[in-house]
Protein backbone atom coordinates (compact mmCIF):
# COMPACT_ATOMS: atom_id res chain seq x y z
CA UNK A 1 0.00 0.00 0.00
CA UNK A 2 1.60 3.47 -0.81
CA UNK A 3 2.05 5.57 1.71
CA UNK A 4 0.73 8.88 1.89
CA UNK A 5 3.07 12.08 2.57
CA UNK A 6 2.73 15.75 3.63
CA UNK A 7 5.92 18.27 3.38
CA UNK A 8 6.94 20.33 5.72
CA UNK A 9 8.74 23.74 4.56
CA UNK A 10 9.62 26.46 6.87
CA UNK A 11 11.63 29.96 6.33
CA UNK A 12 12.95 31.70 9.17
CA UNK A 13 16.31 34.37 9.19
CA UNK A 14 18.53 31.68 11.06
CA UNK A 15 20.82 29.54 8.33
CA UNK A 16 22.05 25.65 8.21
CA UNK A 17 24.87 26.84 6.62
CA UNK A 18 23.25 28.70 3.91
CA UNK A 19 19.73 30.13 3.10
CA UNK A 20 17.37 27.20 2.54
CA UNK A 21 14.94 28.96 0.41
CA UNK A 22 11.12 27.53 0.01
CA UNK A 23 11.89 26.58 -3.69
CA UNK A 24 14.79 24.66 -2.50
CA UNK A 25 13.48 22.83 0.12
CA UNK A 26 10.25 21.90 -1.84
CA UNK A 27 12.45 20.83 -5.14
CA UNK A 28 14.46 18.20 -2.93
CA UNK A 29 11.73 17.10 -0.36
CA UNK A 30 9.66 16.48 -3.39
CA UNK A 31 12.56 14.33 -5.02
CA UNK A 32 12.70 12.57 -1.75
CA UNK A 33 8.99 11.87 -2.07
CA UNK A 34 9.26 10.27 -5.29
CA UNK A 35 12.25 8.08 -4.75
CA UNK A 36 10.39 6.38 -1.69
CA UNK A 37 7.12 5.91 -3.85
CA UNK A 38 4.98 8.14 -1.77
CA UNK A 39 2.14 9.75 -2.71
CA UNK A 40 1.88 13.99 -2.20
CA UNK A 41 -1.38 14.63 -0.34
CA UNK A 42 -0.70 17.47 2.03
CA UNK A 43 2.09 21.13 1.30
CA UNK A 44 2.62 22.86 4.91
CA UNK A 45 4.97 26.10 4.81
CA UNK A 46 5.38 28.70 7.35
CA UNK A 47 6.91 31.55 6.05
CA UNK A 48 9.72 33.88 8.20
CA UNK A 49 9.05 32.28 11.43
CA UNK A 50 11.90 30.91 13.63
CA UNK A 51 11.39 27.64 15.20
CA UNK A 52 13.85 28.06 17.77
CA UNK A 53 13.72 27.93 21.79
CA UNK A 54 13.99 32.55 21.45
CA UNK A 55 11.01 32.41 19.31
CA UNK A 56 7.15 33.89 20.27
CA UNK A 57 5.90 33.46 17.08
CA UNK A 58 3.01 31.36 16.54
CA UNK A 59 3.37 28.65 13.43
CA UNK A 60 0.15 28.02 12.21
CA UNK A 61 1.27 25.48 9.44
CA UNK A 62 2.61 23.58 11.69
CA UNK A 63 0.01 23.35 14.49
CA UNK A 64 -2.32 22.22 10.94
CA UNK A 65 0.03 19.87 10.12
CA UNK A 66 -0.04 18.00 13.55
CA UNK A 67 -3.84 18.30 13.72
CA UNK A 68 -4.17 16.51 10.73
CA UNK A 69 -1.51 13.79 11.33
CA UNK A 70 -3.92 13.36 14.08
CA UNK A 71 -6.77 13.07 11.99
CA UNK A 72 -4.87 10.31 10.04
CA UNK A 73 -4.82 12.59 7.10
CA UNK A 74 -1.18 10.93 6.24
CA UNK A 75 1.40 8.51 7.19
CA UNK A 76 4.02 10.41 6.82
CA UNK A 77 6.05 13.79 7.29
CA UNK A 78 8.91 14.71 4.97
CA UNK A 79 11.03 17.45 5.97
CA UNK A 80 14.40 19.41 4.37
CA UNK A 81 15.97 18.44 8.26
CA UNK A 82 14.99 18.13 11.89
CA UNK A 83 15.72 21.81 12.18
CA UNK A 84 12.80 23.04 9.60
CA UNK A 85 10.46 20.75 11.41
CA UNK A 86 11.41 22.27 15.10
CA UNK A 87 14.25 23.49 16.91
CA UNK A 88 12.70 22.84 20.35
CA UNK A 89 13.02 19.92 22.26
CA UNK A 90 9.42 20.02 24.13
CA UNK A 91 7.73 20.08 20.27
CA UNK A 92 10.30 16.83 19.84
CA UNK A 93 7.81 15.55 22.12
CA UNK A 94 5.14 15.68 20.40
CA UNK A 95 6.56 14.45 17.30
CA UNK A 96 7.38 11.08 19.69
CA UNK A 97 3.74 11.14 20.17
CA UNK A 98 2.60 11.09 16.50
CA UNK A 99 4.88 8.47 16.02
CA UNK A 100 4.01 6.69 18.83
CA UNK A 101 0.02 7.18 18.72
CA UNK A 102 -0.85 7.60 15.65
CA UNK A 103 2.34 5.90 13.81
CA UNK A 104 3.34 8.63 11.64
CA UNK A 105 6.56 8.09 10.33
CA UNK A 106 9.38 10.63 9.53
CA UNK A 107 11.52 11.24 6.75
CA UNK A 108 14.85 13.70 6.02
CA UNK A 109 16.51 15.37 3.26
CA UNK A 110 19.29 16.12 5.02
CA UNK A 111 19.41 14.42 8.59
CA UNK A 112 19.70 11.21 9.55
CA UNK A 113 16.33 8.93 9.68
CA UNK A 114 15.44 7.71 12.56
CA UNK A 115 12.12 5.11 14.12
CA UNK A 116 10.39 7.20 16.76
CA UNK A 117 8.48 3.88 17.92
CA UNK A 118 11.48 2.47 18.99
CA UNK A 119 13.49 3.64 22.28
CA UNK A 120 17.02 3.76 20.02
CA UNK A 121 14.94 6.17 17.79
CA UNK A 122 13.18 8.30 20.24
CA UNK A 123 16.63 8.77 22.17
CA UNK A 124 18.64 9.62 18.81
CA UNK A 125 15.69 11.83 18.43
CA UNK A 126 16.03 13.88 21.21
CA UNK A 127 19.88 14.16 20.89
CA UNK A 128 19.54 15.93 18.08
CA UNK A 129 16.37 18.02 19.50
CA UNK A 130 19.25 19.05 21.99
CA UNK A 131 21.10 19.68 20.00
CA UNK A 132 19.19 21.63 17.26
CA UNK A 133 18.13 23.77 20.35
CA UNK A 134 22.04 24.35 21.06
CA UNK A 135 23.19 25.56 17.86
CA UNK A 136 19.69 28.21 17.46
CA UNK A 137 20.98 29.65 20.45
CA UNK A 138 24.62 30.23 19.56
CA UNK A 139 23.20 31.66 16.32
CA UNK A 140 21.12 34.26 18.72
CA UNK A 141 23.66 35.14 21.39
CA UNK A 142 26.36 35.73 18.24
CA UNK A 143 23.46 38.08 16.26
CA UNK A 144 23.02 39.84 19.54
CA UNK A 145 26.61 40.45 19.87
CA UNK A 146 27.01 41.80 16.54
CA UNK A 147 24.12 44.11 16.96
CA UNK A 148 25.14 45.39 20.29
CA UNK A 149 28.74 46.19 18.54
CA UNK A 150 27.43 48.03 15.90
CA UNK A 151 24.84 49.86 17.73
CA UNK A 152 28.09 50.92 19.73
CA UNK A 153 29.56 51.94 16.20
CA UNK A 154 26.84 53.40 15.12
CA UNK A 155 26.18 51.43 12.54
CA UNK A 156 22.75 50.94 10.99
CA UNK A 157 21.68 47.06 12.21
CA UNK A 158 19.68 46.17 9.03
CA UNK A 159 16.06 45.73 8.25
CA UNK A 160 13.48 46.93 6.09
CA UNK A 161 14.30 50.78 4.66
CA UNK A 162 13.35 53.58 7.25
CA UNK A 163 11.46 56.23 5.84
CA UNK A 164 13.37 58.85 5.17
CA UNK A 165 16.50 57.10 4.26
CA UNK A 166 17.27 54.93 1.04
CA UNK A 167 17.94 51.34 1.55
CA UNK A 168 20.84 51.44 2.38
CA UNK A 169 19.54 52.43 6.04
CA UNK A 170 22.77 55.74 5.82
CA UNK A 171 21.99 58.16 2.79
CA UNK A 172 19.23 60.69 3.32
CA UNK A 173 16.40 60.24 1.11
CA UNK A 174 15.71 64.07 0.62
CA UNK A 175 11.83 64.04 -0.60
CA UNK A 176 11.07 61.71 2.76
CA UNK A 177 13.56 63.75 4.63
CA UNK A 178 11.10 66.81 4.38
CA UNK A 179 8.09 65.19 5.32
CA UNK A 180 9.51 64.15 8.51
CA UNK A 181 10.80 67.96 9.08
CA UNK A 182 7.29 69.04 7.68
CA UNK A 183 5.53 66.80 10.81
CA UNK A 184 7.99 67.67 12.93
CA UNK A 185 7.05 71.25 12.66
CA UNK A 186 3.49 70.96 12.96
CA UNK A 187 3.38 68.78 15.69
CA UNK A 188 5.69 70.94 17.80
CA UNK A 189 3.23 74.00 16.42
CA UNK A 190 0.06 71.94 18.05
CA UNK A 191 -1.25 69.95 14.78
CA UNK A 192 -2.13 65.91 16.09
CA UNK A 193 -0.81 62.52 15.02
CA UNK A 194 -3.87 61.87 13.37
CA UNK A 195 -4.78 65.05 11.09
CA UNK A 196 -0.95 65.53 9.67
CA UNK A 197 -1.43 61.44 8.80
CA UNK A 198 -4.78 62.17 6.83
CA UNK A 199 -2.79 65.23 5.54
CA UNK A 200 0.30 62.99 4.06
CA UNK A 201 -2.86 60.45 2.77
CA UNK A 202 -4.73 63.21 1.20
CA UNK A 203 -1.15 64.17 -0.46
CA UNK A 204 -0.52 60.30 -1.49
CA UNK A 205 2.19 60.08 0.24
CA UNK A 206 2.84 56.91 1.81
CA UNK A 207 5.42 54.91 4.11
CA UNK A 208 8.15 52.99 3.29
CA UNK A 209 6.37 49.87 2.54
CA UNK A 210 3.98 51.76 0.39
CA UNK A 211 0.97 51.64 3.03
CA UNK A 212 -1.21 54.94 3.87
CA UNK A 213 0.19 56.26 7.00
CA UNK A 214 -1.76 56.02 10.76
CA UNK A 215 -1.62 58.36 13.38
CA UNK A 216 1.01 55.19 15.28
CA UNK A 217 2.64 54.62 12.27
CA UNK A 218 3.52 58.55 12.09
CA UNK A 219 4.32 58.32 15.85
CA UNK A 220 6.82 55.53 15.95
CA UNK A 221 8.30 57.39 12.18
CA UNK A 222 8.66 60.14 14.30
CA UNK A 223 10.10 58.84 17.77
CA UNK A 224 13.19 57.33 15.82
CA UNK A 225 16.26 58.76 17.20
CA UNK A 226 17.35 57.96 13.83
CA UNK A 227 15.99 61.30 12.40
CA UNK A 228 18.45 63.19 15.12
CA UNK A 229 21.61 61.17 13.60
CA UNK A 230 21.52 59.19 17.31
CA UNK A 231 21.92 55.35 17.76
CA UNK A 232 19.46 53.76 20.01
CA UNK A 233 20.01 50.42 21.13
CA UNK A 234 16.68 48.89 23.40
CA UNK A 235 15.77 52.08 23.79
CA UNK A 236 18.89 53.56 25.57
CA UNK A 237 20.61 55.99 22.90
CA UNK A 238 24.33 54.75 22.89
CA UNK A 239 25.69 57.46 20.66
CA UNK A 240 26.09 59.09 17.52
CA UNK A 241 25.17 57.70 14.25
CA UNK A 242 27.03 57.31 10.99
CA UNK A 243 24.27 58.63 8.79
CA UNK A 244 22.94 62.14 8.71
CA UNK A 245 20.25 63.84 11.31
CA UNK A 246 17.24 64.93 9.15
CA UNK A 247 16.30 66.62 12.40
CA UNK A 248 18.67 68.83 15.16
CA UNK A 249 18.79 66.69 18.15
CA UNK A 250 17.18 69.43 20.16
CA UNK A 251 13.68 69.82 17.92
CA UNK A 252 13.64 65.73 18.05
CA UNK A 253 14.04 65.80 22.23
CA UNK A 254 11.71 68.57 21.99
CA UNK A 255 9.14 66.51 19.47
CA UNK A 256 9.51 63.08 21.47
CA UNK A 257 8.63 65.36 24.95
CA UNK A 258 5.56 66.96 23.06
CA UNK A 259 4.13 63.20 21.96
CA UNK A 260 5.07 61.51 25.16
CA UNK A 261 3.29 64.16 26.77
CA UNK A 262 0.99 62.32 29.38
CA UNK A 263 -1.19 65.21 29.00
CA UNK A 264 -1.55 65.27 25.20
CA UNK A 265 -5.56 64.25 23.75
CA UNK A 266 -4.42 61.23 21.67
CA UNK A 267 -8.54 59.73 21.59
CA UNK A 268 -10.45 61.42 18.58
CA UNK A 269 -14.34 62.01 20.17
CA UNK A 270 -16.78 63.99 18.65
CA UNK A 271 -15.94 67.22 20.76
CA UNK A 272 -12.89 68.13 19.00
CA UNK A 273 -14.59 68.46 15.87
CA UNK A 274 -15.36 72.09 17.44
CA UNK A 275 -12.67 74.48 18.12
CA UNK A 276 -13.50 75.42 21.52
CA UNK A 277 -14.35 72.52 23.42
CA UNK A 278 -12.86 72.05 26.50
CA UNK A 279 -10.90 75.67 25.87
CA UNK A 280 -13.36 78.34 26.68
CA UNK A 281 -14.72 78.75 30.17
CA UNK A 282 -17.69 79.25 31.92
CA UNK A 283 -18.42 81.46 34.88
CA UNK A 284 -18.95 78.62 37.46
CA UNK A 285 -15.00 77.24 35.91
CA UNK A 286 -16.37 74.43 33.94
CA UNK A 287 -15.06 74.40 30.41
CA UNK A 288 -18.01 73.65 27.54
CA UNK A 289 -18.35 71.31 25.02
CA UNK A 290 -20.06 70.88 22.11
CA UNK A 291 -23.49 69.67 21.18
CA UNK A 292 -26.74 68.96 19.27
CA UNK A 293 -29.23 68.34 21.77
CA UNK A 294 -29.81 71.92 22.84
CA UNK A 295 -32.48 74.20 23.39
CA UNK A 296 -30.43 77.37 22.26
CA UNK A 297 -31.29 76.73 18.51
CA UNK A 298 -33.05 74.01 17.65
CA UNK A 299 -31.07 71.74 15.15
CA UNK A 300 -27.77 74.10 15.53
CA UNK A 301 -25.15 73.14 17.24
CA UNK A 302 -24.47 74.19 20.76
CA UNK A 303 -21.35 74.93 23.15
CA UNK A 304 -22.86 74.22 26.47
CA UNK A 305 -21.18 74.43 30.09
CA UNK A 306 -20.27 70.83 30.78
CA UNK A 307 -21.07 71.22 34.42
CA UNK A 308 -24.89 72.26 34.56
CA UNK A 309 -25.13 73.91 31.57
CA UNK A 310 -25.23 77.29 33.03
CA UNK A 311 -24.20 79.17 29.55
CA UNK A 312 -24.77 78.32 25.91
CA UNK A 313 -24.28 79.50 22.82
CA UNK A 314 -24.40 78.78 19.05
CA UNK A 315 -21.06 77.07 18.21
CA UNK A 316 -20.90 77.91 14.58
CA UNK A 317 -21.33 82.07 15.38
CA UNK A 318 -18.50 81.42 18.46
CA UNK A 319 -16.25 80.06 16.38
CA UNK A 320 -16.14 82.39 13.61
CA UNK A 321 -16.02 85.27 16.44
CA UNK A 322 -13.27 84.03 18.17
CA UNK A 323 -11.59 83.61 14.41
CA UNK A 324 -12.35 86.91 13.72
CA UNK A 325 -10.12 88.12 16.80
CA UNK A 326 -7.14 85.92 16.45
CA UNK A 327 -7.17 87.55 12.51
CA UNK A 328 -7.52 91.01 13.85
CA UNK A 329 -4.70 90.28 16.68
CA UNK A 330 -2.28 88.85 14.39
CA UNK A 331 -3.02 91.26 11.08
CA UNK A 332 -1.61 94.26 14.03
CA UNK A 333 1.76 95.52 13.21
CA UNK A 334 3.16 94.16 16.31
CA UNK A 335 1.84 90.69 16.03
CA UNK A 336 5.67 89.15 14.66
CA UNK A 337 7.03 90.68 18.58
CA UNK A 338 4.37 87.51 19.66
CA UNK A 339 7.13 85.41 18.36
CA UNK A 340 10.39 87.01 19.88
CA UNK A 341 8.87 89.15 22.88
CA UNK A 342 10.78 86.78 25.72
CA UNK A 343 14.30 86.07 25.30
CA UNK A 344 14.33 82.77 26.19
CA UNK A 345 16.66 80.70 28.16
CA UNK A 346 20.17 79.70 27.30
CA UNK A 347 20.60 76.83 25.49
CA UNK A 348 24.16 76.95 25.16
CA UNK A 349 24.23 76.96 28.96
CA UNK A 350 22.41 73.89 29.82
CA UNK A 351 24.22 72.31 26.49
CA UNK A 352 26.77 73.02 29.19
CA UNK A 353 25.50 71.67 31.94
CA UNK A 354 24.28 68.66 30.77
CA UNK A 355 27.71 67.52 29.43
CA UNK A 356 29.40 68.47 33.11
CA UNK A 357 26.17 66.05 34.29
CA UNK A 358 27.69 63.40 31.72
CA UNK A 359 31.14 63.89 32.61
CA UNK A 360 30.31 63.40 36.67
CA UNK A 361 28.20 60.25 35.79
CA UNK A 362 31.31 58.97 34.24
CA UNK A 363 33.57 60.40 37.07
CA UNK A 364 31.23 58.29 39.46
CA UNK A 365 31.60 54.90 37.46
CA UNK A 366 35.26 55.37 37.44
CA UNK A 367 35.31 56.05 40.95
CA UNK A 368 33.43 52.85 41.80
CA UNK A 369 35.84 50.94 39.43
CA UNK A 370 38.94 52.22 41.60
CA UNK A 371 37.04 51.41 45.19
CA UNK A 372 36.40 53.91 46.96
CA UNK A 373 32.25 54.24 47.05
CA UNK A 374 30.24 51.24 47.52
CA UNK A 375 27.74 49.96 45.36
CA UNK A 376 24.72 51.46 47.80
CA UNK A 377 26.88 55.03 46.87
CA UNK A 378 26.66 54.37 43.46
CA UNK A 379 23.51 53.99 43.37
CA UNK A 380 22.47 56.75 45.31
CA UNK A 381 24.78 59.36 43.27
CA UNK A 382 23.94 57.76 39.77
CA UNK A 383 20.48 58.88 40.57
CA UNK A 384 20.66 62.08 41.22
CA UNK A 385 22.84 62.77 39.07
CA UNK A 386 20.51 61.00 36.48
CA UNK A 387 17.26 62.94 37.82
CA UNK A 388 18.86 66.59 37.49
CA UNK A 389 20.16 65.46 33.40
CA UNK A 390 16.67 64.52 32.81
CA UNK A 391 15.18 67.69 33.85
CA UNK A 392 17.99 69.83 31.78
CA UNK A 393 17.29 67.58 29.09
CA UNK A 394 13.65 68.49 29.29
CA UNK A 395 14.79 71.96 29.65
CA UNK A 396 16.43 71.82 26.25
CA UNK A 397 13.78 70.27 24.57
CA UNK A 398 10.77 72.76 25.72
CA UNK A 399 12.95 75.68 24.33
CA UNK A 400 13.95 73.90 21.07
CA UNK A 401 9.93 74.05 20.40
CA UNK A 402 9.51 77.00 18.98
CA UNK A 403 6.47 79.15 18.66
CA UNK A 404 2.65 77.89 18.02
CA UNK A 405 2.38 81.29 15.84
CA UNK A 406 5.18 80.52 13.58
CA UNK A 407 3.75 80.77 9.92
CA UNK A 408 0.95 82.43 11.03
CA UNK A 409 1.70 85.75 12.73
CA UNK A 410 4.35 86.26 10.24
CA UNK A 411 2.14 85.37 7.62
CA UNK A 412 1.58 87.88 4.32
CA UNK A 413 -1.88 87.31 4.51
CA UNK A 414 -2.97 86.46 8.24
CA UNK A 415 -6.73 85.32 6.90
CA UNK A 416 -5.33 83.01 4.60
CA UNK A 417 -3.02 81.69 6.86
CA UNK A 418 -5.60 80.83 9.29
CA UNK A 419 -7.96 79.07 7.20
CA UNK A 420 -5.15 76.41 5.77
CA UNK A 421 -4.94 75.41 9.35
CA UNK A 422 -6.42 72.67 10.63
CA UNK A 423 -7.93 72.20 13.96
CA UNK A 424 -6.00 71.23 16.27
CA UNK A 425 -3.33 73.52 15.38
CA UNK A 426 -6.27 76.65 15.52
CA UNK A 427 -7.00 75.30 19.08
CA UNK A 428 -3.49 75.77 20.09
CA UNK A 429 -3.22 79.14 18.53
CA UNK A 430 -5.96 80.24 20.86
CA UNK A 431 -5.05 78.49 23.84
CA UNK A 432 -1.64 80.51 23.18
CA UNK A 433 -3.42 83.90 23.01
CA UNK A 434 -6.36 84.08 24.94
CA UNK A 435 -8.57 82.76 27.86
CA UNK A 436 -11.98 82.99 26.51
CA UNK A 437 -15.17 83.18 29.30
CA UNK A 438 -18.64 83.13 28.22
CA UNK A 439 -20.89 84.63 30.78
CA UNK A 440 -24.93 84.66 31.10
CA UNK A 441 -27.20 86.31 29.14
CA UNK A 442 -30.26 87.98 29.96
CA UNK A 443 -33.51 86.12 29.56
CA UNK A 444 -35.64 87.17 26.60
CA UNK A 445 -34.34 88.97 22.85
CA UNK A 446 -31.60 91.17 22.62
CA UNK A 447 -32.55 95.12 22.54
CA UNK A 448 -33.04 96.12 18.93
CA UNK A 449 -33.44 92.66 17.25
CA UNK A 450 -35.60 91.62 14.13
CA UNK A 451 -36.81 88.40 12.80
CA UNK A 452 -34.17 87.20 11.19
CA UNK A 453 -31.20 88.39 13.29
CA UNK A 454 -29.19 86.24 15.55
CA UNK A 455 -29.19 85.99 19.63
CA UNK A 456 -25.31 86.16 19.45
CA UNK A 457 -24.35 89.37 21.43
CA UNK A 458 -20.52 89.42 21.92
CA UNK A 459 -20.53 91.49 25.04
CA UNK A 460 -21.42 88.44 26.99
CA UNK A 461 -17.84 87.09 25.86
CA UNK A 462 -14.84 88.06 27.87
CA UNK A 463 -11.47 87.92 25.93
CA UNK A 464 -8.22 88.12 28.74
CA UNK A 465 -5.15 88.15 26.33
CA UNK A 466 -2.07 86.40 27.73
CA UNK A 467 1.21 88.04 27.57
Amino acid sequence: MTKRAAMYRRISRDREGLELGATRQSEDCAALVARRGFELVADYCDNDISASTKSRKTRPEYERMLADARDGQFDVIVAYTTGRITRRPREFEDLIDLSVQHGIEFEYVRSPTFDLSTAAGRRIARTLAAQDAGEAEDIAERVQRQKVQAATDGRWLGGRRPFGYEADGVTVRESEAAVIREATDAILAGTSLRSFAAQLNARQVVTSTGRPWTPTELRKVLLRARNAGLMEHRGVIVGEAEWSAIVEPDRWRALVAVVNDPNRRTQWNSARRWMLSGLARTPCGATVRATMNNTVRRGQPAYLCKADKCVGRNAREMDDFISALVVERLSRPDAIELLTASAGPDVAAMHAEAAGLQDRLAQLALTFAEGAITPVQLREGTAVLRDKLARVEAAIAEASRGSVLAGLADAPDVGEAWEGLDLDRRRAVIDTLMTITIHRTKKGRPPGWKPGMSYFNPETIQIDWKS
